[in-house]
């Protein structure tokens, strides 16, 4: 009998789950085209590229729509076993509602392990199509007064870096003296990059100071300086968009734009995301199952309405606490978290009321 109903839960939650999996891509397409119309047309984009574009953009589509997907057909498969008696037949034969609500736990995480592998996808295919749909116009290859900080702690102050060709000018260099190094003063009137030996300072001072007050001073032409390994376009404050690169690669920016005075939050969040949106998958379960499970009557209509509503609710919470945590006004890591601690503590809520 345990096998039978385990049967008819999945197969009602998969044919549910294909459904909407399917149907919600294209309607973020649809939202997608209907706002960046105008400018497609402006960057005279053919409709084949355009096309081609959403193809490349279906893996975020897809990846975005899981946790939809499987709120929907959690929440039909749960309240039309309810509806029709189903449960109650089966808690009449000893099965539990939480040993019911088992294979869909399961699914879960397999849908979680599967979301997080797609999540590998998603950045190379926003890359691509970020090439196709974007204006290709020279881009900035140049900033001017900032100060960065190397991974070996050296801090670095520059008045111009030209990355394009791998020259800054105006540069002055400090480390503070420490038991494992000597402190650093370094000025240069400028510097290269070279591939053989990294960033080579040009018509410079440097004097190097003890911790017990010793110091060294000598003047230079040409001083390679290997220990910063970080090159020219590194050190630019945005290279690329957060949604067009891999987590490690978020992480090497992330950390490039903390030592060079930028602000990482938008990247943090980003990172953030790329593991808190699967295990959303499995936390949407925990929420609509109870949730199915409270009411008895309104037909169809109700379960759309009550997928609906928290779709609606999720989302925004999404969109919202992320804004607050690119904007600084909440730590990123509570921006990633809160939808999920929101609606699994609503769940496990739900859940505990549960007649079992």
């Amino acid at each position: 009998m345990i096998r039978t109903l385990d049967r008819m839960v999945l197969g009602t939650f998969f044919k549910l789950f294909a459904l909407v999996s399917v149907a919600v891509p294209p309607l973020f397409v649809l939202g997608d085209f209907t706002e960046q119309a105008d400018t497609y047309l402006d960057r005279g984009l053919t409709r084949a590229e355009i096309g081609q574009a959403y193809i490349y953009k279906l893996p975020e589509y897809l990846w975005y729509s899981l946790p939809i997907a499987a709120l929907v057909a959690t929440v039909f498969t749960i309240y039309n076993m309810t509806r029709h008696r189903e449960i109650v037949a089966a808690k009449a034969g000893g099965i539990s509602f939480y040993r019911i609500l088992a294979p869909l736990l399961i699914v879960g995480v397999i849908l979680m392990g599967g979301a997080f592998r797609l999540a590998d996808l998603v950045p190379r295919g926003n890359a691509i199509a970020a090439s196709i749909q974007r204006d290709e116009g020279p881009s900035r290859t140049w900033r001017s007064q900032f100060v960065y900080r190397s991974a070996t702690g050296l801090d670095w102050q520059v008045e111009r870096l030209q990355a394009d060709n791998g020259r800054v000018t105006g540069v002055t260099i400090q480390r503070k003296p420490t038991e494992a190094h000597r402190g650093l003063h370094v000025t240069a009137t400028g510097a290269y990059w070279s591939e053989e030996e990294g960033w080579v300072l040009v018509e410079g001072f440097m004097r190097s100071l003890g911790v017990d007050s010793t110091e060294h001073a000598m003047g230079f032409n040409r001083m390679a300086l290997p220990e910063v390994t970080e090159r020219p376009r590194d050190l630019l404050e945005v290279p690329r968009e957060p949604e067009e690169m891999t987590a490690a690669e978020i992480d090497r920016i992330t950390g490039i734009l903390e030592r060079s005075g930028g602000d990482p939050k938008e990247w943090q969040v980003r990172r953030g995301q790329m593991v808190a949106l699967p295990v959303a998958v499995l936390v949407i379960i925990l929420f609509g199952a109870p949730l199915a499970t409270s009411y008895k009557r309104g037909g169809a209509a109700f379960g759309v309405g009550m997928s609906l509503t928290t779709v609606i609710a999720f989302i925004a919470m999404l969109r919202l606490v992320r804004d607050l945590g690119e904007a600084g006004a909440l730590p990123p890591w509570m921006a990633v978290w809160t939808p999920n601690l929101v609606f699994g503590g609503a769940g496990l809520a739900l859940l505990a009321r549960v007649r079992t």
